[in-house]
């Protein structure tokens, strides 16, 4: 039967509630604006912070693991010298020779009468001797390691041992001047310093013209007490090096690295011509052999050269030449730098005024193009006078020594030659690849 409602009995219907939802209203610009600017000054300021922390922890967390902050690289510079030239006499307004002694005579007068004792001697050679024993602790033990194998394929070592005078530093690495007999056909370089620190060594840069290298060493491989003990060799003038000056030899004269040789300068040969340039050569009685590494030092401890074979002949028995280190700056900032020094290939003399007045233009006469060199592979030929590179006009061999230092390896410049034809010098352009020493 259907059923039937009781209209007495409520009926009961689920309730429905209200519902509502929040919509959030959007944030105006400036609202972000505020947020934007609130967020950024919190990470600034957690920045900041950090940053402090970092600071202050650094050295501690360094001494605690045993590393020391990594030092970044400066470029080395080496300043030139000036060559020297006398003074213009003045007039002088002082008594004459008549009116008074000179001071030549007074001083030669008092050296005669003084009676030198022991002790003296022994003062001069204790002066010498301080400035050795510090110049000796810049000096280092180049190990140039050959690996070879032997009749039943064992590998085995052979290694020689050559000089190395600690030059410069950039911050990360020291520099070492050495023979490039040293690095040539190495598979591996070990430095030894002289406490016996021994470390791995990479090559710089090498120079076969002048037959030297630079070899570097990491600064942070070296204990930093050892490091404050090795000196920086000062480099000196060699253009103020006078004929009979004392010099002093380190390195290896003795054929022994540490060992070291005195004497004198025997005669100063100037104006000797060399690829791309001129130099000075020191003539000394001092022993040593130049490919071994034995370095030319002046009383003051500052280097002056290097005894190079470059210049021996059978008339020259007996004594050793120097390379002049003045000479050599251009190139050796280029390599402590590790940058390939310019060469250009040509020996040449300058063309005197009594030459021009004959009609020889003015410039650099080539005396000789090196076989195989940039030059002559350009076609510029013995006789040729080098007028101008680039735009450079070129009248002297300083202008262009100076002009070849600054030269890139690789480049392409034009140098400009004047060349004697049947009836007069006519002007010829060659392009010439600047290669490496």
């Amino acid at each position: 039967m259907p059923q039937v409602n009781d209209p007495g009995q409520e009926q009961t219907k689920p309730r429905e509630f209200m519902r509502e939802k929040i919509v959030k209203q959007p944030r105006t610009k400036r609202q972000i604006a505020e947020r934007a600017l609130a967020f950024l000054f919190i990470a600034a300021v957690f920045g900041v912070v950090a940053a402090i922390s970092f600071v202050l922890t650094r050295p501690a967390a360094e001494k605690l693991f045993g590393k020391e902050p990594v030092t970044e690289s400066v470029p080395i510079t080496i300043p030139r010298d000036e060559q020297e030239t006398p003074a213009p006499t003045q007039p002088s307004t002082e008594p004459t020779e008549a009116e008074t002694e000179p001071i030549e005579d007074v001083l030669k007068s008092a050296l005669e009468t003084y009676e030198y004792s022991v002790d003296d001697l022994n003062a001069i050679f204790a002066s010498i001797h301080s400035v050795v024993q510090n110049v000796d602790k810049g000096i280092v033990v180049v190990h140039s390691v050959k690996v070879e194998t032997d009749w039943f394929d064992n590998p085995i070592e052979r290694t020689g041992l050559y000089a190395g005078a600690v030059i410069a530093s950039n911050g990360s690495e020291l520099l070492i001047l050495t023979p490039e007999a040293a690095v040539e056909h190495a598979d591996s370089i070990r430095v030894t310093m002289q406490d016996g620190t021994e470390i791995s060594g990479t090559i710089k840069q090498t120079d076969k013209i002048s037959g030297m290298a630079i070899v570097s060493v990491s600064s942070q491989e070296i204990d930093p007490e050892t490091r404050g003990e090795i000196p920086v060799i000062e480099l000196g003038n060699s253009y103020s090096v006078k004929q009979g000056d004392m010099v002093i030899a380190v390195g290896g004269p003795a054929g022994i690295v540490h060992s070291t040789e005195y004497g004198f300068v025997s005669y100063v040969a100037r104006n000797v011509q060399v690829p791309d340039g001129v130099t000075r050569v020191l003539y000394t009685d001092l022993k040593g052999v130049g490919t071994q590494g034995t370095f030319l030092m002046n009383t003051s401890g500052q280097m002056i050269g290097w005894l190079t074979d470059e210049y021996k002949s059978d008339e020259s028995a007996g004594i050793n030449m120097a390379t002049s280190i003045s000479d050599y700056k251009g190139i050796l900032e280029k390599l402590t730098n590790g940058a390939p020094a310019p060469y250009l290939g040509i020996k040449g003399q300058e063309v005197s005024a009594s030459m021009v007045e004959n009609g020889m233009p003015q410039g650099v006469y080539v005396v000789n193009s090196i076989a195989d060199g940039p030059a002559y592979n350009a076609g510029i030929q013995n006789g040729d006078v080098i007028t101008k590179i680039g735009a450079k006009e070129i009248t002297t061999l300083n202008e262009f020594q100076t002009q070849v230092e600054e030269m890139e390896v690789g480049a392409v410049v034009t140098v400009t030659v004047q060349r004697n034809g049947r009836d007069e010098y006519r002007e010829i352009e060659f392009p010439v690849t600047i290669g490496n020493r």
